[in-house]
């Protein structure tokens, strides 16, 4: 009998519910949690006898879950040219979503349960996944559910049409890391992130949604970035309690190359490995890695998915990015436990920490605009968004001291400002204080524009003539400049918007989206256009409550004559609950636009029009 752990014994009793609730959901649970064991007791409890077909997108990722499902179930791994009966034989179908179509669409409409590893490579409105999901949706059986498995439920896209909430129904949260820590099954992260102040990426092309790989690599190679990397990695692999074993993660050959050439230089054992690698020699340099043999493995984009290695306690990050998934998919492979394993040295020279934060505060949405990546651009984001919070004293500096070997400590850590403590690293008091130096904007923050709203609002609404200002809503709208329109949009949906709860991820974007179609439908009947703006600025919001230079006293007094009753007449959580939602929604029309061109999952302008004849 397999000993599950405690969420997984969790979701088990709640598997009734839940298919009772949802035809298609995922299941969110951290790297190293069991995704795969629970997988197979779901099965095994639940489907025992029926049929189920199992998709992932790697053929690695195929070799583990036979693996893992074969000792109770009886599987079969579909080959290219499979051409028999789906299911003829066997339970369990396991296969990529480019093998023998036809069987595979057999299996589509016979499977009880269709699981799907690594849940976030869906993608709705692709080649791959696309049929799969309309095959499911408007034949399969009747009763059947679609469960996807993965830790970073979000795709890296702005096409609406390929949001991950369209596959999937709900986001069930199984376990975090931070709990999965305190149970010993994963070991704590200890971050050691550095800035490379040669390395510019200001210059780069983001509109692909990440730094493009051909830009990126030059850089790198040029930067000190390597240089730091490994003098870093040869102080740290001496603070490990057992025998240092790494990954190194890269974002091409050429940068794998250089860096591999740079470890073996300091004496260390070391091999690359690369989608090109064929898989027979992939699978020994990595058994060679798991024992030790190897102590350093290099990669380009093979080891952050479906690459298990408990004894991994060291992470090189050599790979900036603009994506979460890829920053919390490469840390989480080192946070396995394993015997003598109590931490995993996360040495990041890319600034993914300082831009995302640490992967077991990652946050996760199931929808995205189309600059939904730009924020990221600044490296230095999560630290912005921790002054802005202002959750203590201590603020954020950059070692400046020259190190032995030329290069500056460049260390990111946090003290008292007013504190004589040193660098953690080198122990030097030479540091810059990252706020003043980067110009890291606080002065307006959403915690600051949540007081201004209830303070604005209240006051200026007491003292409005509602007769008049609430007949003014063409006009405000008619003439309205398009940084007025997003103050308006966010009026409107504060006022619009449910301030019921929500239960999940899924639940509070159902609500948003069904706010937002409403707001659009009732711009398009109007024919006004909300044009696409590069960024959601705060400031139009704040500008607004106080009629300021940017928002005329029509649009702003429009406004608030629109949120004042809400104040009054909802609860201090409902209003909450509202302002959140009205923030997003407004975010999504500023740099979505809006126009009778629109045609989106959850609004066709064009069908709107239509239906009002």
């Amino acid at each position: 009998m397999v000993l599950l752990r405690n969420w997984q014994k969790q979701i088990i009793d709640d598997f009734p519910a839940i298919v009772k609730q949802h035809r298609r959901f995922i299941l969110k649970a951290p790297t190293g949690a069991g995704k795969t064991i629970l997988a197979s007791e779901i099965v095994e409890r639940f489907y025992k006898g029926k049929k189920i077909l199992v998709l992932c997108h790697r053929l690695v990722l195929l070799e583990q879950l036979q693996k893992a499902l074969s000792i109770r179930h009886s599987v079969h791994k579909l080959s290219v040219s499979d051409d028999g009966k789906a299911f003829d034989g066997y339970d369990v179908l396991l296969s990529t979503n480019m093998r023998a179509k036809d069987v595979l669409e057999e299996a589509i409409k016979m499977a009880d349960l269709i699981i799907v590893d690594e849940a976030h490579r869906v993608s709705p409105n692709g080649t791959g996944y696309k049929k799969i999901i309309d095959d499911f949706e408007n034949e399969g059986k009747i009763g059947a559910q679609f469960m996807g498995l993965t830790a970073s439920p979000e795709r890296r896209t702005g096409d609406q049409r390929d949001q991950l909430s369209l596959a999937f129904d709900a986001i069930i949260d199984c376990a975090n890391i931070e709990t999965l820590i305190e149970e010993g099954i994963l070991v704590p992260p200890i971050y050691r992130p550095h800035f490379i102040h040669d390395l510019d990426l200001s210059s780069i092309d983001i509109s692909s949604g990440d730094f493009p790989v051909s830009k990126l690599a030059p850089a790198i190679v040029k930067s000190s970035m390597i240089d730091y990397a490994t003098s870093i990695y040869m102080e740290e692999r001496l603070n490990v309690p057992s025998a240092p074993i790494s990954a190194w993660f890269c974002p091409d050959v050429t940068v794998a190359e250089a860096t591999l050439e740079k470890i073996r230089a300091n004496g260390i054992k070391a091999e690359i490995v690369t989608a090109s690698t064929p898989i027979t020699e992939r699978m020994r340099l990595l058994e060679a890695h798991e024992n030790g043999t190897i102590e350093a493995m290099v990669s380009v984009g093979v080891l952050a998915e479906g690459w298990d290695n408990p004894h991994c306690n060291l992470i090189v990050h050599l790979r900036p990015t603009l994506s979460k998934v890829v920053w919390g998919q490469t840390v989480g492979r080192g946070l396995r436990s394993a015997e003598g394993k109590d931490r995993c040295i996360v040495i990041d020279v890319s600034s993914n920490w300082s831009t995302f934060g640490p992967v077991e505060k990652l946050e996760w949405s199931l929808w995205n605009h189309r600059r939904s990546y730009v924020r990221y651009k600044n490296r230095f984001n999560w630290i912005g968004e921790q002054l802005e919070q202002g959750a203590d004293e201590k603020i954020y500096f950059l070692c400046e001291n020259k190190l032995p070997n030329g290069l500056r400590c460049s260390h990111i850590y946090k003290k008292s400002q007013y504190s004589d403590e040193g660098c953690p690293s080198c122990g030097s008091i030479t540091a810059i204080d990252i706020c003043k130096e980067h110009k890291i904007d606080n002065t307006l923050n959403e915690i600051g524009l949540r007081r201004l709203f209830y303070e604005r609002v209240e006051k200026v609404y007491q003292e409005m003539d509602l007769s008049v200002w609430k007949t003014l809503g063409n006009a405000a709208w008619k003439t309205a400049e398009p940084k007025e329109m997003v103050f308006l949009a966010f009026c409107m949906a504060f006022a619009e918007v449910s301030g019921e709860p929500t239960n999940s991820e899924s639940e509070f974007w159902d609500v948003a989206l069904v706010t937002e179609a409403k707001i659009r439908g009732y711009l398009v009947d109007r024919k006004v256009q909300i044009i696409k703006q590069d960024d959601f600025q705060l400031t139009l919001i704040a500008n607004g409550m106080l009629a300021g230079k940017q928002i005329r006293t029509l649009q702003s007094h429009y406004g608030i004559s629109l949120c004042g009753s809400i104040l009054s007449d909802n609860s201090d959580i409902e209003i909450e609950r509202k302002y959140l939602k009205a923030l997003r929604i407004s975010e999504r029309l500023a740099v979505m636009g809006c126009s009778s061109r629109d045609n989106l999952p959850y609004f066709n302008a064009q069908e709107h029009l239509s239906s009002k004849g």
